[in-house]
């Protein structure tokens, strides 16, 4: 684990038991994960649906546990925590979901929901608590009488802003954002991004931002994680992994990416067939069944890591020959 990592993965795997009944293979959703996330750091996770991004995000704040491997905050392995150092440490882990509809609950005013994390660890009690909640609503911009609304009464982007609100207001030191702003419109995506930018810098927060659109990412993130089939295939500062990607399933997800700026577009590459189902992954190199790269040694062992620059890792055994 680096010494400046707020949060870690070492081996992490997630496994989820088939079905009983129609007795179908167990779905390795996550494998072999390493990872770490500094405080006041950026981490955008990519990949395609399915690919086991919100599972790994899940796993960091310790809401599943690990089949394999570990996860650790400031240096503990979350498997190691009591009760009461779990409770301790729950404040500090946040996520903001990624449908603002259905996260909150419409039979509750906004004002009690972000009061919640509040009173639960004891952050502000009787009148202090209605003003900290009227702080939090105005450091999202929205207004302090509007606690007393219930959801059904504001746009998507308002309650996604509520969201933020009450994943913040336990001051967490980690967020994970699961797909924040995929079902808001374009105009309205900017405003959260320019928001949850801002409140990371101010807090110096963790944030794992998740998401499969690739200008978002490029926006919002510092560093860049690439998945496929629950494996990391690619990581890097995001101007690197975006802007000249190594890894053939990156090539192929930055040429698929809408651009609006002049100049020469790389071409397009089109994957063929869909994803493997993770319940029978290939052997060796996942991708390799959709890589036009790829060759009988592919199916042979998992491709490691390879340093390429400073923080630049891809896994793939073909690299150097297809530059």
């Amino acid at each position: 684990m680096s010494a400046a990592a707020l949060v870690s993965a070492r081996g992490a795997t997630v496994t989820f038991r088939g079905g009983l009944i129609n007795r179908a293979p167990p779905v390795r959703a996550v494998t072999d994960v390493d990872l770490d996330i500094a405080a006041g750091e950026a981490v955008g996770l990519v990949g395609e649906s399915g690919s086991g991004k919100s599972t790994l995000g899940r796993l960091l704040l310790g809401l599943l546990q690990p089949t394999a491997g570990h996860v650790s905050f400031e240096g503990r392995r979350l498997d190691s925590l009591s009760r009461r150092e779990w409770r301790a440490l729950r404040r500090r882990m946040q996520v903001i979901f990624q449908d603002p509809y259905g996260s909150l609950d419409p039979r509750r005013r906004i004002g009690a929901q972000i009061a919640d994390g509040l009173a639960i660890h004891g952050l502000a009690a009787g009148s202090a608590l209605k003003t900290e909640v009227a702080r939090r609503l105005a450091a999202v911009g929205l207004d302090p009488s509007h606690a007393e609304r219930y959801p059904h009464e504001f746009s998507g982007g308002q309650r996604q802003r509520i969201g933020i609100a009450r994943a913040l207001a336990p001051e967490p030191a980690f967020l994970v954002a699961d797909e924040p702003v995929s079902s808001l419109d374009v105009s309205i995506q900017a405003q959260i991004m320019e928001l949850l930018d801002r409140v990371r810098h101010e807090r110096k927060l963790a944030l794992l931002f998740i998401s499969h659109d690739l200008p978002v990412v490029r926006r919002l993130a510092d560093r860049v994680l690439i998945t496929y089939l629950g494996r990391i295939v690619e990581a890097g500062p995001a101007a690197i992994v975006l802007g000249r990607p190594a890894h053939p399933y990156t090539r192929a997800l930055v040429s698929a990416t809408p651009r609006i700026a002049a100049g020469k577009r790389p071409s397009r590459i089109i994957l063929p067939g869909d994803p493997p189902s993770p319940s029978a992954p290939p052997s060796g190199c996942a991708f390799r069944t959709r890589c036009a790269h790829a060759v009988d040694a592919c199916a042979a062992v998992v491709p490691p890591m390879q340093k390429l620059g400073l923080d630049h890792v891809a896994a793939c055994t073909r690299l150097s020959e297809i530059g």
